[in-house]
């Protein structure tokens, strides 16, 4: 169970450290070098502990798609977030990922939203709507600002990303998966780093050089290892509680690291997305098994 806490404090943490990092690093360089370092160290660890990096050649335009879905938007998009607004709210925001999950997995592949699926979507848009305070005024007036674009794309895009991935079922090993698909973001993010930036990497801030090798250590290599040995010693319901965690840990982080105060309204809003995604993460399994269902 201890993997479940290291690996949320991780990625938990990862919040600010982006926000640190970005004092020295142009928004897509940040991405692409931080995954491409990512995934290196990923596939080190595949191969010192004996796991493969091989994938059958009829599935690799699928592992393509989820990792610019998964990996590519999802990391594109917060960083571009967490310029656009406090690093508490965007993270929390982008905690509604997993029932945007349940709202794909319905309209393209049927899966039934039941009465609880249906209340962690309600508890889910209503927090949305808390959180989204800020911007009352300008959606009132018809615009959407970016920043709110920049948060749903990345709850959207894991989530269109991780109900593809669950549905096309790509074989081979999850941790070279994993590597791959950083790699795939990586690629990606340099891309955009050629087309719309001027790529900068400052690291001569000890500050700014210390939470990149946070990002790219603990956060990208050593959270997700720890989160695929985890998955394959416990249930996949015990598995998500380090869901329910990561937004927990990303708040107290950005409390106590940049100095963020988030408001009642925030706080209000956070407890209305982490009840919807208890209830469609934790107890959807026990009222699955109770009601006959399969678990999606």
């Amino acid at each position: 169970m201890w993997r479940i806490w290291v690996s949320a404090l991780f990625w938990g943490l990862n919040w600010p450290a982006v926000k640190l990092a970005l004092a020295g690093f142009s928004p897509w360089t940040l991405r692409a070098a931080g995954l491409g370092l990512g995934a290196a160290l990923l596939a080190i660890i595949a191969k010192i502990i004996g796991r493969s990096l091989f994938v059958p050649a009829g599935h690799r335009m699928a592992l393509f798609i989820a990792g610019f879905l998964s990996v590519a938007g999802f990391n594109i998009c917060v960083v571009f977030a967490q310029l656009a607004m406090a690093t508490s709210r965007a993270a929390i925001l982008t905690f509604t990922m997993p029932l945007w999950a349940t709202v794909f997995a319905a309209l393209f592949f049927g899966e039934r939203i039941d009465s609880l699926r249906a209340a962690a979507l309600v508890c889910g848009a209503l927090g949305l709507a808390l959180l989204a305070e800020p911007y009352w005024p300008a959606l009132a007036g018809g615009s959407l600002p970016p920043g709110l674009i920049y948060v749903l794309g990345a709850a959207i895009s894991w989530a269109a990303g991780t109900v593809y991935t669950k549905h096309r079922g790509i074989p081979g090993d999850p941790l070279g998966l994993a590597a791959w698909q950083l790699a795939i973001g990586s690629a990606i993010a340099a891309l955009g780093a050629a087309a719309f930036e001027v790529p900068r990497m400052d690291i001569s801030d000890p500050v700014v050089a210390g939470a990149f090798v946070y990002h790219v250590v603990l956060a990208l290599a050593l959270a997700y290892f720890l989160w695929f040995q985890l998955l394959e010693r416990v249930p996949s319901a015990t598995a998500a509680l380090g869901t329910l965690l990561i937004p927990v840990f990303a708040v107290i982080g950005s409390a106590i690291i940049l100095g963020e105060r988030p408001t009642l309204l925030d706080f209000a809003g956070f407890a209305l997305i982490s009840i919807g995604v208890g209830l469609d993460q934790l107890l959807r399994a026990p009222f699955a098994k109770q009601s006959g269902e399969s678990r999606s």
